[in-house]
């Protein structure tokens, strides 16, 4: 079995509000196995961009993280004080933002942000150093060395967002946290975002947590699928299985309502409801109001996530 090198166990993230208390993510256990993608799916306002945020202790006020634990090579992340955590940022640990326009500070080059990022977590390093690091690296992600000193409205949305692949690979990360990597790009950039991340992984080894709510993004890439709905995770299994046979009415849903032009039938499914809100969740399975097959149980008994078949889990009443 592959190494883990990160550990979500029992994660708890709660958010204080005028009207009451949302529990974003609820109790997720998930492990990110060394070397390998694993792709975090959902519809938007599931949970899945805080649970990012929280493995990086990145969440903004009032967001806190009540309970569980985040262990990283057998460190538990949220016992660490603040300057160890500013010194596993980007040095073991990096992050993709999903809008690079807004992560990257529009009065610097794009020189400055790599170097900056070097010589903050090895400042032994020289400036020209570090600038020869820079050019090598945008070289590499398909950026002319002549762009370095570019402005980052100068460039168009693929390369800024290869830009923000660079500042991820800059220090060697061991674990890649890409949140909605590809939601700001269109649809050919989005491709050739993707081919790039897929032979970047294979030729660094990459430990990558894919977060989207595209399916399609996570068909491409991903070698381990968790489906997550209203703060907890619902389905986890292998890509291959999952996408041949999904398993929890939720998972089933999602794929039912992509298009696929490879099939004779031309319907579009559309899943009905929409997801609950998190200040009231509805009692028993989160997903019953929607789901298709609801039984008396679903209403008032909370499946657990369990392994219902050899490597894969669900949290449904269907799978005794």
């Amino acid at each position: 079995m592959t190494e883990p090198l990160l550990e979500i166990r029992d994660l708890i993230v709660e958010y204080p509000t005028r009207r009451g208390l949302v529990r974003a993510v609820d109790r997720v256990t998930l492990t990110i196995p060394r070397g390998k993608v694993v792709g975090l799916v959902g519809e938007s306002g599931c949970g899945k961009s805080t649970m990012g945020m929280a493995v990086l202790r990145l969440l903004r006020p009032p967001g806190r993280i009540v309970g569980g634990e985040v262990v990283f090579e057998g460190r538990n992340l949220l016992e660490l004080d603040e300057e160890a955590m500013r010194q596993l940022r980007g040095a073991r640990i990096s992050m993709i933002f999903q809008d690079p326009m807004t992560c990257l500070n529009p009065l610097q080059r794009i020189s400055d942000h790599i170097v900056e990022t070097i010589r903050t977590h090895e400042p032994e390093v020289s400036e020209d150093a570090a600038r020869q690091r820079a050019a090598a690296l945008i070289d590499r992600l398909g950026i002319a060395k002549d762009r370095l000193d570019d402005h980052p409205h100068q460039l168009s949305g693929g390369m800024r967002q290869r830009v923000m692949i660079g500042l991820a690979l800059t220090l060697n990360a061991d674990l890649i946290i890409a949140d909605e990597p590809t939601t700001s790009l269109d649809v050919i950039v989005e491709a050739q975002f993707l081919d790039l991340l897929r032979e970047l992984q294979k030729q660094f080894g990459l430990t990558i947590l894919l977060i989207t709510h595209n399916i399609g993004v996570v068909a491409e890439l991903a070698d381990q699928v968790a489906v997550m709905y209203a703060g907890e995770l619902v389905e986890l299994a292998e890509a291959g299985p999952l996408f041949a046979r999904p398993l929890h009415p939720y998972t089933q849903g999602l794929l039912h309502s992509v298009p696929n032009i490879k099939l004779a039938d031309d319907h579009l499914e559309v899943m009905k409801g929409s997801p609950p809100s998190l200040l009231d969740p509805p009692a028993g399975c989160k997903f019953h109001p929607r789901c298709p097959f609801v039984m008396e149980r679903c209403k008032t008994e909370e499946p657990e996530l369990r392994e219902v078949e050899p490597g894969r889990w669900a949290s449904c009443w269907l799978y005794p």
